[in-house]
């Protein structure tokens, strides 16, 4: 760890209930920076800001905190502070008295408390409210005045659990450059947790994206936004086109029955990949043999740009634009290669065990597979695309699970099914099925590829003892 990390979280784990919602997390913080932890409701950033604040214990893990590991020190021996959503505020004190409430506990002298205490009130642009009543106060004056308490103690992290999310509109968004504000002004690290991408696009210095517990990416706001490493990323910031491709070589990937060039490489020779173009980046043209065409379906005004649906080779493309195409016309849709990303496609890997030379058990279900010379009984790991499973009705031969999202893609849907200890990906065709439908996965036995674990490769070269 750098000088420059202030906090280090190391191979973390925490399971709830017989569910992990942490896994194996290994994260960074620098000193000084606004760092957002972002991610749909369970994703576990919530959990990760509890585990830094000394409120929820790992099963497995570490945390450090300027080098030191802090595991067994408890919340109110860290140097950080809380403030929440809900702003738990004493009703029955003035502002004044809340903000000076944990001075007070510490048995601090009185003058080094109303020093800090106006000092604060400033801070918050809330000078000359020091008497008033709480009740008496506005939720975004609320929400300042828990911002003061917090920082009162003068913490070298603020941790902020979704604190704008009783906000309306309007006052959000001006507290969002009031936080900003306030941490250069203090110079001290915000870790921020939301599920709004706006707000972390706005305020961050460093975005995390988390997904089932997992950390998906880490990068600044533009990074996060124009370089997503996944179809994940892409679609929960912002909006994005995605659609199947084929990697013919580094810088050329096909798809839409064209070739295009890209700026991406690395990838195997005909690699199935997901193509990513942000609606912003397609730009609408006339119509011609050198670019891909389509049918205006529909247009409609968002206030800043328009969006307009366009449907071509079977795919609907959404495209925003300050110059909106007229409705049931033809157009062409141009892009750059830096406005095309690559990503590879999404996979399910689980593990299983071998229990015949070309049978595996996943789960409890028993799939014939094209791999074999793998040994009897032997824990493997198994890798299925997600377009290799078909979602059926549920039944005993099947894998069964309950549809716990879907992600709309340009092409295809892609479901999230929870099985119980594992969530599965698939692409589904069928637009019937909805969110909390029950449903079993058909998975195709020739997309089914098998890997050793590292355990069993040690137990396969391990040395044998001989008979004497």
């Amino acid at each position: 760890m750098t000088e420059n990390n202030i906090i280090n979280l190391s191979n973390i784990t925490v399971t709830y209930d017989g569910e992990r919602v942490l896994k194996d997390i290994n994260l960074y913080i620098r000193d000084k920076e606004f760092v957002t932890l972002l991610g749909p409701s369970g994703c576990g950033k919530t959990t990760t800001l509890r585990i830094i604040g000394g409120f929820v214990e790992p099963d497995n893990g570490d945390i450090f905190f300027d080098g030191k590991k802090i595991n067994d020190l408890p919340p109110h021996k860290r140097q950080v502070n809380t403030v929440f959503q809900r702003y738990a505020l004493f009703p029955h004190l003035n502002v004044y008295d809340n903000i000076a409430f944990g001075l007070r506990v510490q048995r601090m002298d009185e003058k080094e408390i109303k020093q800090r205490v106006l000092s604060m009130l400033k801070l918050v642009n809330l000078e000359g409210y020091q008497r008033r009543k709480i009740t008496a106060l506005s939720g975004g004056q609320q929400q300042r005045i828990a911002i003061a308490r917090a920082l009162v103690n003068r913490p070298r992290v603020l941790l902020l659990d979704e604190p704008l999310g009783a906000l309306d509109l309007q006052l959000r968004k001006e507290m969002q450059i009031e936080l900003k504000r306030m941490q250069q002004q203090l110079d001290i690290t915000f870790i921020y947790v939301t599920h709004d991408q706006e707000e972390a696009l706005t305020m961050s210095d460093t975005i995390v994206v988390m997904n089932n517990g997992t950390i998906q990416q880490i990068g600044t706001p533009q990074d996060i936004y124009n370089e997503p490493k996944n179809t994940f990323v892409a679609k929960f910031i912002g909006e994005s086109n995605i659609l199947n491709g084929l990697m013919l070589e580094d810088y050329k990937v096909a798809f839409a029955d064209r070739i295009y060039k890209c700026v991406d490489k690395g990838f195997t020779l005909n690699e199935e990949v997901d193509v990513v173009i942000r609606p912003e980046d397609i730009k609408i043209c006339t119509a011609s043999d050198d670019v891909l065409t389509g049918f205006v379906e529909s247009v409609t005004f968002k206030g800043v740009h328009y969006e307009m649906i366009v449907d071509s080779y079977d795919m609907k493309w959404k495209i925003h634009s300050t110059k909106a195409a007229e409705e049931g016309t033809i157009v062409g849709l141009d892009f750059t290669p830096e406005d095309i990303h690559i990503m590879r496609k999404s996979v399910n890997v689980i593990d299983a065990v071998m229990y015949d030379n070309n049978a595996v058990s996943i789960m409890g279900k028993t799939y014939e597979c094209v791999e074999n010379c793998l040994l009897y009984n032997e824990s493997v790991q198994v890798s299925v695309d997600a377009d290799s499973i078909s979602l059926t009705s549920p039944d005993d031969k099947y894998i069964v699970g309950e549809v716990e999202a879907i992600n709309r893609r340009s092409v295809f849907d892609e479901a999230v099914i929870n099985c119980g200890d594992k969530k599965w990906v698939a692409h589904i065709i069928d637009k019937d099925i909805k969110v909390g439908d029950s449903v079993g996965l058909l998975i195709d036995p020739e997309s089914i590829k098998i890997t050793r674990t590292v355990e069993s490769e040690l137990s396969a070269t391990a040395p044998q003892e001989e008979d004497v």
